[in-house]
């Protein structure tokens, strides 16, 4: 018969059997569970799984389980809608600014048509007639001979009254302006890209929105569509999947539609890759199409825009270059392609606030600068870093093909127009900015609040001089 203490070793020795068996799979859910407490992107309701593993029905971890990914989708979801949202909002303060406190007393409706005005008129000279000339152009003749300006803009406007049942002028306005919202979106979603902080975000904002020429963005002009196309392009390009790509050229193509020096910020994808990949990459020009062949693609899509303008003006008048007769016979345009290497096309006297000519003149001068600026930043030892160059020198180059094919053509009639050009230039530089200065650490609080203050003083100057601007736009006055 066995005795008490024979039965109870017996149990013990069992028991300690099957807690030797079960230990591993505990050791595993042990250091499961730690190694996945300290992981970052691991899911809390993954660590409460398999922080109850016996329960094969636990009322408790459905709940958490079931919630946190609607809740992460729903932040992911709101970071993507954020900066859509701040843009919508600045182009509604834009408009607010312009139609609401500096237009002409009048109705909404007339005030809102005020935006209208110079250039605006040719554009709806293309929307209502399509394109019409005599080979050779005349002297500014929109009504014989319009082909003076790129075709997506007027092409865009002409869809939107067409599909809304709009005036022709409403068409531009809108067009335009949801361009702006398109351009400030893009301008949020790099910033979002490069976990830019907010108060240098707001900083580059104020800073773009005060440029005295950046009313144009909701006049019904093409400067808007030009930046938003530009911007979508960059923002694309640097995306990955077949679908970024795509996007990219077809942003490529409405950028190369709307101005002529899309044409040449079509090669930001490839200077990107050769900034990426090094400059030892070219002296191998056999290996360039393995290296370089889906960013030399996509600057190829990218210039159908305007290659597809030049073709459509060569099979109607047999003359592709029937912008540029029209440009020479409108407005004497005869570019000057040494303008930018000659002292004597710069300006470094205060402008009177009402010569458009003298300020459009000191705006290239201050655009130099920037430039020089730049070159600065990007070079000296002490300041210098390389994280990022690749991107903001492909900004760089855009900005500088924008400046130079503006400067070359606007110099023959003195810089008129440039401060409205130098806008885009402006644009560009301060995105670039904003990326150069997300690389360095948070300075001391004084330093800081110097700067802010700065911003805000230049902002207010900036805005000041706009209103002036604006006031005189919507009254017909000629400004840029």
């Amino acid at each position: 018969m066995e005795s008490a203490c024979d039965y109870t070793f017996r149990e013990t020795r069992a028991m300690d059997k099957k807690v030797s068996a079960n230990k591993p799979e505990r050791d595993v859910v042990k250091a499961a569970t730690q190694s996945d407490l300290h992981d970052p992107e691991t899911m809390p309701s993954e660590i409460a799984f398999i922080q109850s593993p016996t329960s094969s029905c636990n009322l408790e971890s459905l709940p958490i389980s079931s919630a946190l990914p609607s809740h992460d989708v729903m932040s992911r979801s709101w970071s993507l809608v954020r900066p859509l949202l701040a843009g919508l909002v600045l182009t509604a303060l834009q408009l607010m600014m312009a139609v609401g406190l500096l237009a002409p007393e009048g109705p909404g409706s007339y005030r809102y048509s005020t935006l209208i005005q110079h250039d605006s008129y040719w554009f709806k000279n293309i929307v209502d007639r399509g394109y019409q000339t005599i080979v050779p152009p005349i002297n500014q003749k929109m009504e014989v001979s319009n082909v003076a300006f790129f075709p997506a803009y007027p092409a865009i406007a002409a869809l939107l009254r067409r599909g809304l049942n709009i005036d022709t002028g409403n068409a531009l306005l809108i067009t335009a302006q949801l361009a702006a919202w398109g351009f400030w979106s893009y301008f949020f979603l790099l910033c979002r890209r490069w976990r830019i902080s907010p108060v240098l975000q707001v900083c580059g904002a104020l800073l773009i929105v005060a440029h005295p020429a950046a009313f144009f963005l909701i006049a019904g002009y093409s400067e808007s569509l030009f930046l938003m196309a530009l911007l979508g392009f960059i923002y694309w390009s640097g995306a990955e999947g077949r679908a970024a790509k795509i996007c990219a050229a077809l942003h490529g193509i409405v950028m190369s539609a709307t101005r002529i020096v899309g044409v040449v910020c079509a090669a930001f994808p490839v200077v990107h890759a050769v900034c990426t990949k090094g400059w030892k990459g070219l002296r191998e020009p056999r290996a360039w199409f393995r290296q370089y062949g889906p960013a030399i693609g996509l600057m190829i899509a990218a210039t159908l825009g305007a290659l597809g303008f030049f073709l459509y003006c060569q099979l109607r008048w047999g003359r592709w270059d029937i912008y540029m007769l029209t440009q020479a016979a409108g407005w004497g345009i005869v570019p000057d392609y040494f303008a930018v290497f000659k002292p004597s096309s710069y300006r470094w006297l205060i402008p009177a606030l009402n010569n458009p000519t003298e300020v459009s003149q000191m705006s290239m001068t201050l655009g130099a600068l920037l430039f020089v600026g730049i070159a600065l930043c990007e070079l000296l030892p002490p300041i210098r870093r390389r994280t990022g160059l690749p991107m903001r020198v492909g900004i760089y180059f855009c900005a500088a093909a924008t400046y130079y094919v503006s400067v070359s053509g606007v110099a023959c009639v003195a810089m008129e127009s440039m401060l409205r050009y130098e806008f885009c230039v402006h644009a560009l530089i301060v995105l670039a900015l904003l990326n150069y200065l997300r690389q360095f650490h948070t300075p001391p609080m004084f330093v800081r609040v110097l700067g802010i203050a700065a911003v805000a003083l230049v902002s207010a100057a900036g805005l000041s001089v706009q209103g002036w601007y604006v006031w005189n736009f919507t009254r017909g006055n000629w400004i840029a």
